[in-house]
């Protein structure tokens, strides 16, 4: 039994969901900030060790940011009904997402390398809270994935058209939201070591 909403409930709805999704985010930015303060707060400890950030995050924080262009073309492309398009751009947001998580492994693989650990005897403050930002972002772009898995779903059962855009909205809302949420760290630990 399908219930038929009219304009105004139609909006109400659509108002509602984006305001939680905004609800969500901010949460997730006070864990964050959180982490940063407590990390700027840790570098005043003896143990603090400065180190260059891994190669492999800077690929991932490119890939990332490809991504979010591939998720917005593809809100663009179902906003003109090119279903094609659209699928063809969610795809490639997906495997560049991917990518984002495998690079981010091969980061903790460098740094095993490198002898910096997370934790035990010969472990580095500096670079458990490294970990903790990547570890706690990864868990957030999970969540990420899923949404985006749910987005391809749903477009392949032809759920969207440039009338019915939602869901994809606000999967690329929260996939945007991620992406400026790693570029924030990335650069923090860039440029704050």
């Amino acid at each position: 039994m399908q219930m038929t909403y009219t304009q105004e409930e139609r909006e109400k709805v659509i108002r509602s969901k984006k305001m939680l999704l905004w609800f969500a985010m901010i949460s997730m930015i006070m864990v964050f900030a959180g982490l940063t303060s407590g990390y700027i707060v840790s570098k005043k400890r003896e143990d603090w060790v400065p180190f260059d950030l891994p190669i492999a995050f800077t690929i991932s924080t490119i890939l990332i940011l490809i991504s979010s262009v591939t998720f917005h073309l593809a809100k663009k492309s179902i906003q003109k009904d090119n279903r094609g398009a659209t699928s063809l751009f969610l795809l490639i947001t997906l495997v560049l997402g991917s990518l984002f998580v495998y690079f981010q492994f091969a980061g903790f693989h460098e740094l095993y390398e490198r002898q910096l650990f997370p934790s035990g005897s010969s472990s580095k403050i500096t670079v458990s809270f490294l970990y903790v930002f990547v570890i706690v972002h990864l868990a957030h772009l999970a969540g990420g994935l899923i949404s985006l898995l749910v987005v391809i779903y749903n477009h392949f059962k032809q759920k969207y058209n440039s009338g019915q855009t939602l869901g994809l909205e606000l999967g690329a809302m929260f996939w945007h939201f991620l992406d400026f949420l790693w570029l924030y760290l990335f650069l923090f630990l860039y440029f704050f070591k």
